[in-house]
């Protein structure tokens, strides 16, 4: 059997990390979906950055809306709405066979509004207005001046992936506003029943910056185990939170719990498993979002287990040891974060740069 229906048997969704034209011309989005059921699709600035500026698939519409738009910032929305449109149509018939469960599409806001709550808001609510489509998650990041941003589009019924967590202290207020939101707009008298959101906890990169200081330290029974660690972390959070009284009283409503997504899971070191954020990591109501090369890995090799809750004391005494031994996993989530958010406004910056670039050959 196919490890990629099989995951599915664990209460697992595979979400792809990708977006372009490409995929959803060639009919192989639609592959992935009858294939090896697929459940989502997620984007970001890197991703677009890499689809227009990787192809000749965007020219004619840069061409055409650089004729009445000069805002590079404007034309590049303008054509991702369209993709993020045509991809959740391609989804339609999964989020309705799941019942709104799965099926989304996530665009995500202006990496130059990280820090900017009022701005965040204001976008959030302008491209869920555009894109028109209630299997679409609009993705806020998870910084200190998200949190309010998160809470607000979710009382306003707005789909959200909270993006770029790398923290447990973070993830927890997360939840906070999480419930909060929901809670807000109950006392609006507003449904909750078909309000989403998912929390996208990124792993990868965690290892990529403890292991060299693992290394330094010669802790290397913890090498390469902290990422891990820290999504089982996150797991127990998102068990503890569905089985609060707070959440039990939303889920009376018709309240849908906040699904842990893992990201940033194509393995970055060559001596690690190149399947290892998705075999050590599955479970009951969590999602995986993957890159196409892991996707084909795990066809092709990836064994399938009940793996997010077991050793969760293990996990926990990982990180304990990681503080022990003088080092702060609270600090260096925090320089994740801000990383991650330099990397995103670099990317958007070069996806602008491409459209005016191509405006001038067009010339």
């Amino acid at each position: 059997m196919n490890p990629l229906n099989k995951i599915r048997e664990h209460g697992q969704s595979i979400w792809l990390d990708l977006l372009d034209r490409e995929i959803m011309n060639s009919g192989k989005l639609q592959s992935l979906i009858d294939d090896d059921d697929l459940r989502g699709l997620t984007s970001n600035p890197s991703i677009f950055e890499k689809a227009i500026s990787g192809s000749s698939d965007y020219n004619d519409d840069i061409d055409k809306l650089s004729k009445k738009e000069t805002d590079n910032g404007v034309i590049f929305f303008d054509m991702a709405i369209d993709d993020i449109q045509r991809a959740a149509d391609i989804f339609k018939p999964v989020y309705d066979k799941t019942n709104g469960k799965d099926g989304f599409v996530s665009l995500e806001v202006s990496p130059l509004l990280a820090q900017d709550t009022e701005g965040t808001i204001a976008q959030v609510r302008d491209l869920w207005k555009r894109v028109n489509r209630q299997n679409v998650m609009i993705k806020i990041p998870g910084t200190k001046e998200g949190l309010p941003a998160i809470r607000q589009c979710l009382s306003e019924g707005i789909n959200v992936n909270v993006t770029l967590l790398f923290g447990l202290p973070r993830y927890r207020e997360i939840t906070e506003a999480f419930m909060g939101g929901l809670e807000d707009r109950l006392k609006a008298n507003q449904s909750i029943k078909n309000v989403s959101s998912v929390a996208s906890f990124f792993l990868s990169r965690i290892d990529v910056m403890v292991d060299p200081m693992i290394d330094q330290k010669g802790l290397k029974t913890l090498r390469g185990e902290i990422a891990v660690a820290s999504a089982k972390g996150a797991y127990q959070i998102y068990l503890d939170m569905v089985s609060s009284d707070r959440f039990k009283k939303l889920e009376v409503e018709g309240a849908q719990p906040q699904r842990v997504l893992l990201a940033s899971t194509s393995t970055k070191d060559d001596s690690f498993s190149d399947v290892k954020y998705v075999e050590d990591l599955i479970g009951k109501d969590t999602i995986n979002t993957l890159p196409i090369e892991t996707i084909d890995a795990f066809r092709d090799h990836g064994k399938v287990s009940d793996s997010i809750t077991k050793d969760a004391k293990h996990a926990h005494y990982i990180l304990e040891e990681l503080k022990k031994n003088g080092i702060d996993i609270d600090e260096i989530t925090q320089k994740l974060e801000e990383e991650g958010i330099d990397k995103f406004k670099t990317a958007y910056d070069s996806l602008l740069k491409s459209i005016e670039d191509q405006k001038h050959n067009e010339n």
